[in-house]
């Protein structure tokens, strides 16, 4: 399967050799498999995988009432998961879907929007995919694209991102006002961990299709995505749709915060509460505990800044 040509093979590879900043390449390099990168973060090694598989069967079981709770009684729940490329979002929904059925909890993921939408009032095509009653959506990526990724590409214009932070109080407050339940969550990965993902992306033809053009080109951007999630923390953390930021250089402890944070939010029947621990403070708190990571400017280490 290695002679299996892969599209952008050899680029990830191409940025550790020749454009990162040595402290990142050495920090890679040097890492042993279950290493933590960051340092800040509290732990030096993965969880092990056994502890991870204990404490994530009962919170599954917890998910299994809390969809029959939405059906029964016509909830409406909306979990919106963002983060940097690699940061564990689509392993977190899988923890999710894996025990719950697909006509009560559905995942949307959307495409780039076709002509038409891109010519339609930008929230539209996500008011869509809002759930009914008695369903749940979880975002994989959401209206917050407009923020960061597209801002940090030139995606759109600063007129455009600023109506949507102008927009985008508003329309979470719709939301919550008509009972829908809103929860935001922030999977943060360091840049070096993110680094360590991608290369296993690009070595490897089972997850290849997992890396993209957006993937490789992101990753001399590091600062301008930095600054445009410090301005959308800023101007979309609110009392009635706050964000959660879950540190997820171990995905094992961070799929666990992820459930233990959505169960805990909702008021389902039969709640076990001695299963449902708060998640961990140490990985698991509100912008304010963000860290930024910035990193120096130079010939290594600069990025475009985008505003």
């Amino acid at each position: 399967m290695s002679d299996i040509p892969m599209p952008l093979n050899g680029l990830v590879t191409a940025f550790l050799n020749d454009t990162a900043p040595d402290a990142l390449r050495q920090t890679v390099l040097d890492a042993r498999k279950r290493d933590t990168l960051a340092g800040t973060y509290p732990y030096p090694r993965w969880m092990k995988k056994a502890d991870y598989e204990d404490e994530l069967k009962p919170l599954q079981f917890e998910l299994v009432k809390l969809q029959h709770w939405i059906a029964d009684t016509g909830q409406r729940v909306v979990v919106i998961f963002e983060g940097r490329d690699t940061a564990g979002k689509s392993g977190a929904i899988n923890r999710i879907t894996e025990v719950t059925n697909h006509r009560t909890v559905r995942v949307e993921a959307l495409p780039r929007p076709t002509d038409r939408q891109l010519r339609e009032w930008y929230f539209q095509r996500y008011v869509e995919c809002l759930p009914a009653g008695g369903e749940m959506v979880l975002f994989d990526r959401s209206w917050y694209n407009r923020a960061v990724i597209e801002h940090v590409f030139g995606f759109c214009t600063p007129e455009q991102r600023e109506r949507f932070f102008l927009q985008v109080p508003e329309f979470e407050r719709m939301l919550a006002g008509d009972g829908v339940h809103l929860i935001k969550i922030w999977l943060n990965v360091g840049r070096a961990e993110q680094l360590r993902r991608l290369l296993a992306r690009e070595s490897d033809p089972m997850k290849h299709w997992k890396l993209s053009r957006i993937d490789v080109d992101g990753l001399g951007k590091w600062n301008s995505y930095t600054h445009a999630i410090a301005e959308t923390f800023a101007r979309s953390h609110t009392d009635f749709a706050p964000w959660t930021v879950i540190r997820s250089e171990d995905k094992f402890r961070a799929r666990l915060a992820v459930l233990r944070h959505i169960l805990g939010q909702l008021p389902y029947d039969f709640k076990d509460t001695a299963t449902l621990a708060p998640p961990d403070p140490q990985i698991c708190s509100t912008p304010d505990g963000w860290d930024m990571e910035l990193w120096p400017e130079g010939p290594e280490g600069a990025d475009d800044q985008t505003g």
